[in-house]
């Protein structure tokens, strides 16, 4: 057995409550090297007299050095006490905190120890994230309803992009083209910013508390707002508190008063008076942006502010959450007091990370429900689209992120294939649409929350930015018809099957070389495979299904062209080149 590889610790992702009943208790070991794992656990004060339980463990996840095993227990008294049994070709060893024995420890007081199931420590994003499917809209690039309030400037609608242009989109257009939100299937929105800014991003905030003039008034937004919970469809705001705007008052009350300013302390600076120095702000700002100012979230009056515009856009216009932009550059203990303040004024609303990276340190219940899941992005795009990727590295890659996290994350992480900071999906796949069906199915069918970025649903491209940030195409003659077809029957499979959502997941196939991969997903009864083939031939994979019953029939429910045949316990299916296979068992 290869101790090394073996890798336990109490608390974060190793051992969580799940809910208010129940904890899991995860371990690390070396791929393909320990047979069975068991847990072995009890309650400290009881253990003596009425002994212990061992639950056997199970691999949910691996990717290309670990096995990671897991199980659910659900203390009597809300304690546990655990420690574990490795069982390899004969050999067992039983671990706790001081390590390996070779017996079974005699003594349980060094047993690792999760201390009590506190319901006020207990991670619980919000459960509608589960069943929802996200799109995400550029305001400024959706749709112009309202041209009575367009900027100076505004060019005819589907000009090509720049950094600086502006084409008039706004919120009454927004408004105007519910019903093919609604049409797709999607049930919330996330915005782009919508307060007070200069550019045509909204990234550089002047206020956080207006709704930019061009885009409507706050009114309109809780019109909108109103208009979207009608239909059943949740509001996600974007939340610039990194940074501000270069035109925000108390910046420019620090550009015209320097250390005199009673702002002095809003922003970070390291030098008066504020300029650019070879390039270099003599503030901290976004990047080396000098209109974009690091704002000093240790700063009580920037906490307080801050804190109130969080409250104001939930409590007084409706909306169900934030996306935090450039999440990672702010300190803990704001993000900490931002919670508190979010889930007191809607105890379901979903606070959305941008990060880029491991997220850990954020998702331990205290700060975010979610991050944007950008590796997830990355291996998709690699397998599905690039080609860079076999079946077994997405696959290995996949299943590290499945362990990264605490599940009930895992299961609201916010799934996106491209956004206004990456370039088109379809110009990714270079025009090549089985491309992006097959990348989109991946995306629909993998635990976390998927997002269709405004227009790729009707066949739009763009490169990086501002190429991604065209206008939509609202002219039907011009839209993919077809491929919006694709994606409103996906939306709708993954709404109504459970088990598509937040059922668990087992790989079934994904081998080394091979383009091919297939994975399962059930939940309440219902048993589905998504089968892949991400190469440039016709494939057939031979699929062996695990234990929940002989299933009496196979039907692909969502294909490209795939065919399915079930003999016995094992499931035969063969695909086009860049084809998929939805198939439900019976």
């Amino acid at each position: 057995m290869f101790e090394e590889a073996v890798y336990h610790r109490p608390k974060n992702n190793w051992s969580y409550a799940y809910d208010r009943e129940t904890v899991h208790v995860r371990i690390r070991t070396k791929r393909d090297d320990v047979e069975r794992v068991a847990l072995i656990h009890g309650d400290k004060y009881e253990w003596h007299d009425k002994g212990h339980a061992v639950t056997e463990m199970r691999v949910f996840a691996r990717d290309g050095l670990f096995d990671y095993w897991q199980a659910a227990v659900r203390p009597k008294y809300r304690r546990l006490k655990y420690g574990f049994r490795l069982i390899s070709a004969g050999e067992s060893c039983w671990l706790n905190e001081q390590g390996f024995h070779a017996a079974e420890p005699a003594s349980p007081n060094l047993y690792f120890e999760f201390p009590f199931l506190n319901p006020a420590d207990v991670f619980e994003p919000p459960s509608w994230v589960k069943d929802a499917v996200f799109y995400q809209i550029f305001p400024e690039r959706f749709a112009n309803g309202d041209p009575s309030n367009d900027p100076e400037g505004t060019l005819p609608w589907g000009g090509e992009p720049t950094p600086a242009n502006f084409f008039g989109g706004d919120l009454q257009g927004v408004i105007d083209h519910l019903d093919h939100l609604e049409r797709l299937g999607v049930n919330a929105i996330y915005f782009n910013p919508l307060f007070e800014a200069e550019t045509n991003h909204k990234y550089d905030t002047r206020d956080y508390l207006k709704v930019d003039p061009q885009f409507g008034t706050n009114e309109k937004l809780k019109e909108l707002v109103a208009a979207c919970h009608a239909r059943g469809i949740r509001v996600l705001l974007d939340a610039v508190f990194n940074h501000s705007g270069r035109t925000f008052a108390p910046f420019l009350d620090v550009l015209e008063k320097g250390a005199a300013s009673a702002y002095a302390d809003w922003f970070h600076v390291k030098s008066f008076p504020l300029e650019v120095r070879d390039g270099v702000p003599t503030y901290d700002a976004f990047a080396f942006e000098p209109h974009m100012p690091k704002l000093n979230t240790e700063n009580p009056d920037v906490q307080a502010y801050l804190l109130e515009v969080a409250r104001y856009w939930i409590e007084e216009i409706g909306v169900d959450g934030w996306r935090l932009d450039v999440a990672n550059e702010v300190d803990h203990l704001f993000w900490r007091k931002f919670r508190d303040v979010v889930k007191a004024a809607k105890p379901d609303a979903y606070i959305l990370g941008e990060i880029w990276h491991d997220s850990l340190p954020w998702l331990g219940g205290d700060q975010f429900d979610a991050v944007m899941n950008y590796p997830l992005t990355e291996a998709i795009l690699d397998y599905a689209v690039r080609g860079t990727r076999d079946s077994r590295r997405f696959a290995d890659l996949a299943g590290s992120l499945l362990a990264a996290y605490p599940q009930q994350a895992t299961e609201v992480s916010f799934n996106l294939l491209g956004s206004h900071d990456t370039p088109r999906l379809l110009t990714l796949s270079q025009g090549d649409k089985r491309k992006v069906r097959l990348a989109s199915v991946i995306q629909f069918t993998m635990p976390g929350a998927p997002c269709i970025y405004y227009g790729d649903e009707i066949g739009m491209d763009g490169g990086q930015d501002p190429g991604c940030r065209k206008c939509m195409e609202w002219d039907e003659t011009k839209q993919d018809r077809e491929l919006f077809g694709f994606f409103a029957g996906l939306t709708r499979l993954r709404r109504s099957h459970r088990a598509l959502r937040d059922g668990s997941f087992e790989w079934l196939s994904a081998e080394e070389g091979r383009t091919a991969a297939a994975y399962l997903r059930e939940a309440d009864g219902e048993r589905f495979v998504i089968a892949l083939n991400a190469g440039k031939r016709k494939v057939s994979l031979e699929l062996a299904l695990p234990d929940g019953g002989k299933p009496a029939e196979a039907r692909t429910i969502f294909g490209d062209g795939a065919a399915v045949q079930l003999r016995g316990r094992k499931l035969h299916v063969t695909m086009p080149p860049l084809g998929y296979a939805i198939v439900r068992l019976g």
